[in-house]
């Protein structure tokens, strides 16, 4: 079986001009950034924006498990498909972060026969978005700890900082710092440390900004730090605002590129879907929405932290309607969350698969509630049996949920036209689609709202801590989306409990506002926003060869 990178540089590209031209971007439009990438102009979006609203489809899945659950391949997959049933549709995506390309998980650009290319360049630097990103945020830190040195006008209060420092990489050794060492000169003494910049709120904030002018706002509104009287500081208070724009004024224009069969694809912005909202941008989704009959796109982790976020934070700012959604699942997952071992998922294990599809069940429930219709999309492997894959299509059947299978990773666009099909179909009914809480109700009860309705817990409760926090941020939290910071693996804060456990407690550790992106965030657990790299990195096995030829990058 050939590697996912063998198959892409297998592919011939089309020249991406030509991508552009049918999807009804002219070339004068396009930023070049080589033959096979381009930026799409800030005019042409402006442009653009007159044009007929297409349907918009979200793609998400169940709790992610080490078996793993395929959703940016179905999302590339779909996209592929679509042209096969000849509709005219755009798949919108996140861009992958270096941390998890050289780490474990791997890149953001699907996988076997479902990819989007070309995928060495996307993997890795493409268009230098996130380095621009890492850069304003540094920009912004820099700034502030000169302010301090400077002699302090506005006196900052040196342990009330909160803006990190951030990098593209997974690097736990750096999570912790001691900053300005080495005598007055070298500043002031002081703990820091860094996060990975897809956690950054600089990052959040571009995939949430309208316009340059709504960026330029946003970035002035972070956030930064407290002064010695207890007063919030903000970016705009340092006038960093200004230049982290600039900066930011080409990482703010989307990214087009191709997938393997030439359909388009849109790439722009990778928030992390615990810390910020796990969207790729809003400007992105819109010109995708303007461009073609059908927008899919994707959102980070399970349905309890990417989808929830996706309609309450981005489709509320960016007032887009969802018209559909995708559930993407496994048979082998579904028995990982019924106890199965990791090592026996290759077995036929009905009861197994009784038993874990409650987490499938939990999913379909919570997406319903938003009033979208659902297509569970099972991405089939050799090992599934006919027996699992009827117990799940009858499963989905009792509630109200299509059923299709996925095989885009074996059969790219071919393996999806199924569900092509029913999604064209339900999206096509008149949308219902409703938030699960009013931003205007106090922050506890917009948090009771997502933790009592999409994850099934009994209460929540909240550390002295937390409060604390409340009562400091005041009326700074009012009528703001709710990003709540919590495990993946579970329905719940503690990732050990697996399928649809009921009744259990959240814990809220601790408040923070982005302000400038326009959430608070409400954590739970044991969040890590620098990542580590595991025992044996992917990174270990990446190389170029004599010939100048990426290798083992996946």
């Amino acid at each position: 079986m050939l590697s996912d990178i063998e198959i892409a540089q297998a592919a011939k590209l089309i020249p991406i001009k030509d991508i552009a031209a049918a999807a009804g971007i002219p070339e004068n439009a396009l930023e070049l950034y080589g033959n096979y990438k381009a930026k799409i102009s800030e005019e042409f979006l402006l442009q653009a924006q007159g044009n007929k609203q297409g349907k918009l489809i979200l793609v998400t899945a169940i709790n992610p498990t080490p078996a793993g659950e395929g959703k940016t391949t179905t999302t590339v997959g779909l996209g592929q498909a679509m042209a096969r049933i000849g509709k005219k549709a755009i798949i919108a995506l996140r861009e992958p972060s270096l941390g998890p390309v050289f780490g474990v998980k791997g890149g953001a650009a699907g996988g076997g026969y479902a990819q989007v290319l070309p995928m060495e360049d996307i993997n890795l630097h493409f268009t230098g978005d996130m380095h621009a990103i890492t850069a304003a945020n540094n920009l912004l830190c820099a700034l502030l700890d000169n302010h301090m040195q400077q002699g302090n006008e506005l006196k900052i209060d040196q342990r009330r900082i909160l803006i990190k420092r951030c990098m593209d990489m997974n690097d736990r050794e750096l999570r912790s710092i001691i900053a300005g060492l080495g005598g007055r000169i070298n500043g002031i003494p002081r703990e820091d440390g860094f996060i990975i910049t897809v956690a950054s709120e600089v990052m959040a904030i571009l995939c949430l900004a309208a316009d340059l002018a709504d960026l330029k706002q946003r970035l002035g509104n972070i956030l930064v730090a407290y002064n010695v009287e207890g007063k919030p500081v903000f970016a705009k208070d340092l006038q960093a605002q200004g230049a982290m724009t600039a900066l930011l004024k080409d990482a703010i224009k989307p990214n087009l590129v191709q997938t393997l069969e030439g359909t388009p694809a849109i790439m722009h912005g990778g928030p992390f879907a615990n810390i910020a909202h796990g969207c790729n941008s809003i400007r992105a989704t819109r010109l995708a929405l303007n461009l073609a009959d059908y927008c899919i796109t994707e959102a980070g982790f399970g349905s309890d932290l990417g989808a929830e976020k996706f309609f309450d934070i981005k489709c509320r700012l960016g007032g887009l309607t969802p018209s559909a959604v995708v559930i993407v699942a496994t048979v082998r997952a579904l028995k990982y969350n019924g106890g199965a071992a990791k090592s026996d998922l290759s077995k036929e294990d009905t009861a197994a698969l009784q038993k874990g599809i409650a987490n499938l069940g939990a999913h379909i429930d919570n997406m319903q509630k938003f009033g979208i219709p659902v297509v569970v999309a099972i991405n089939r492997f050799a090992a599934d049996t006919d027996a699992e894959l009827q117990i799940i299509a009858n499963y989905c059947g009792e509630r109200g949920a299509e059923f299709a299978l996925s095989e885009v990773f074996a059969k790219g666009g071919e393996g999806a036209k199924e569900l092509a099909e029913k999604l064209c179909k339900i999206a096509d009914r008149e949308p219902n689609f409703a938030h699960i809480y009013d931003v205007s109700l106090p922050l506890k009860e917009r948090v009771d709202a997502i933790v009592t309705q999409i994850y099934g817990a009994g209460e929540v409760v909240y550390t002295s801590g937390a409060e604390k926090a409340i009562r400091e941020l005041g009326a700074m939290t009012d009528n703001m989306p709710v990003c709540m910071a919590k495990t993946q693996y579970s329905l719940s804060d503690n990732p050990a409990l697996l399928g649809r456990p009921k009744g259990f407690a959240i814990t809220v550790k601790d408040v923070r506002i982005s302000n400038g992106a326009g959430f608070v965030v409400v954590l739970t657990g044991d969040i890590m926003t620098m990542p580590g790299l595991p025992k044996a990195p992917a990174a270990l096995k990446i190389d170029v060869s004599a010939g100048g030829e990426i290798e083992g990058l996946f």
